[in-house]
């Protein structure tokens, strides 16, 4: 399983989501308040896995790398 810190944000803020994992490769989709939000896994050839999402910007994808998994489950018990 990944992106664990931002599954266990998720189910204490008590957020329905839904966690897919394929080629090792996690997926989180939820919805908020009427907004569509996704986490998703990627790892090309020759980088480091990160994710992009629209956690932080609904309006906007972004590409972060790293240790996203805590940044974003800081941003989800912060602002969600």
């Amino acid at each position: 399983m990944h992106m664990t810190e931002i599954q266990k944000q998720l189910n204490a803020k008590g957020i329905s989501y839904t966690y897919t994992e394929e080629d090792n490769l996690g997926s989180i989709d939820f919805v908020h308040r009427g907004l569509s939000y996704h986490i998703w896994e990627y790892a090309d050839a020759d980088e480091p896995v990160g994710v992009e999402t629209n956690l932080r910007f609904a309006g906007r994808s972004e590409e972060l790398e790293g240790n996203y998994d805590s940044l974003l489950a800081a941003h989800i018990e912060q602002y969600f």
